[in-house]
């Protein structure tokens, strides 16, 4: 858990208790997105679509996700260029928080599913792709 970027010992154990301990628990990695209140909502009807922020969520674990997304920006290369190209995009700071929260949910259930650390190269592919 704390080898996720931006997870320390306290914000860590914050996501993990927030989570539980159960493997079994999530089904697929939407399943925790949308328990955590990062994966977005989309309404259409014939003519518009729009996205919105989940309001039906788990409020402790999405101001930790929150948390965790602007931590990371600093601890991770590949997180903070997923930010920066969400941003230029136009997108506000919040919902580029939010949107990075969600990636990093994602990379967090693979990590359990797996049972392995998190890695930078792993993670962000297409970010380090473009680096090189």
């Amino acid at each position: 858990m704390t080898s996720q970027p931006g997870l320390g010992p306290i914000l860590g154990a914050r996501v993990l208790a927030e989570f539980g301990d159960d493997h079994a628990r999530y089904a697929n990695a939407k399943a925790r997105k949308n328990y955590a209140g990062t994966s977005p909502i989309t309404r259409a009807s014939g003519t518009r679509r729009i996205v919105l922020a989940r309001y039906a969520r788990n409020k402790h674990l999405a101001d930790a996700a929150h948390q965790w997304a602007f931590c990371a920006l600093t601890a991770s290369p590949g997180a903070r260029a997923y930010y920066d190209t969400i941003r230029a995009r136009g997108v506000s700071h919040h919902a580029a928080l939010r949107q990075l929260g969600n990636r990093l949910v994602g990379i967090l259930h693979g990590c359990l599913k797996t049972r392995t650390g998190y890695d930078e190269t792993t993670a962000w592919p297409s970010i380090n792709a473009a680096a090189a």
